[in-house]
């Protein structure tokens, strides 16, 4: 996977979310809360959804082959659409589901020492993983605000552990406060409802996710800087006078298609028009080198 992927992201991530989860389950060993149980859970689901994007990035990573020409470049997409999936299932639907039962049957928190202990654990260890999220995202984010950055982002990695680690931190704030106000009461019924906030929390976090994919997966054009940047290169005013129209495709995150009908001179030779189109696609790479297929049709500029 490439710098952009955000390697060191997930892998900070992963380590992160596997220490969590033993200290979670440990915990809820111990003391019987729901909201370590469904932290827990949560935190297994996060590892293993750090799982899926590498190994997307490495099936990514494959040679085109006759039957996919255009290579592989989607499966990251698809691996990060399955995260969305994971997480809504397996996260927001058992704790939902545990905090439902909870409620229904609460019971007093025994040895509050272990989910207090290990909820300011998980907070400082997932603190330094959404920092090193963060740090990996600023230098591909620019002028964007988060919300752009994360609507926009051709590569899904980064938003995704970015979103992950941000319902992660949430998480536990609303676990913190579900076993402090049933510490502070007696009452079991606020640990249930901790678990139900974390529910609802990373069900809405799996759909915003699955939405952001779900458009990745069914193919996005090129950024406007990106196109501004090709629509310059392809028009150098002399062999190619004009674009007549261009699409763009993102065949993967670090690989974009370009198709465009573009104006020739009416007397240009075929030799001429070939030289001129092979100059384009030169230019066009040297502009965006992540435009790695070129097609380029030559046509004589109609104006009526």
């Amino acid at each position: 996977m490439s710098a952009s992927g955000g390697t060191k992201a997930i892998v900070a991530a992963l380590a992160a979310n596997v220490a969590i989860a033993v200290s979670k389950f440990v915990a809820f060993a111990f003391s019987g809360s729901s909201s370590m149980l469904a932290e827990g859970v949560h935190s297994l689901a996060d590892s293993g959804n750090q799982g899926l994007l590498l190994l997307g990035g490495k099936k990514a990573q494959r040679e085109a082959t006759p039957q996919h020409p255009f290579g592989y470049g989607r499966e990251r997409y698809i691996y990060a659409f399955l995260v969305s999936i994971v997480l809504f299932s397996v996260g927001g639907m058992f704790a939902l589901y545990e905090g439902y039962e909870k409620i229904r049957h609460p019971h007093e928190i025994e040895a509050w020492y272990w989910p207090v202990g290990v909820l300011v654990f998980a907070i400082v260890a997932e603190a330094f993983s959404f920092r090193t999220a963060i740090k990996e995202s600023n230098s591909l984010r620019g002028k964007q605000s988060w919300k752009e950055f994360v609507r926009h982002a051709k590569a899904p990695e980064l938003p995704v552990v970015l979103l992950e680690d941000f319902g992660a931190l949430v998480g536990l704030v609303l676990a913190l406060g579900g076993v402090g106000l049933a510490l502070i009461t007696g009452n079991g019924v606020w640990d249930g409802i901790g678990t139900a906030c974390i529910g609802v929390l990373l069900i809405l976090i799996a759909l915003v996710l699955a939405a952001e994919t779900k458009s990745l997966l069914l193919g996005e054009a090129a950024g406007a800087t990106e196109v501004k940047k090709i629509e310059k290169a392809l028009v150098d005013g002399d062999t190619v006078t004009a674009i007549i129209h261009m699409r763009t495709l993102h065949l993967g995150p670090e690989e974009l298609l370009v198709a465009a009908k573009i104006a020739v001179q009416h007397d240009d030779t075929a030799a001429e028009v070939a030289a001129a189109i092979d100059a384009a696609e030169a230019r066009v790479r040297d502009a965006v080198p992540i435009a790695r297929v070129i097609y380029l049709e030559p046509d004589i500029l109609r104006h009526a």
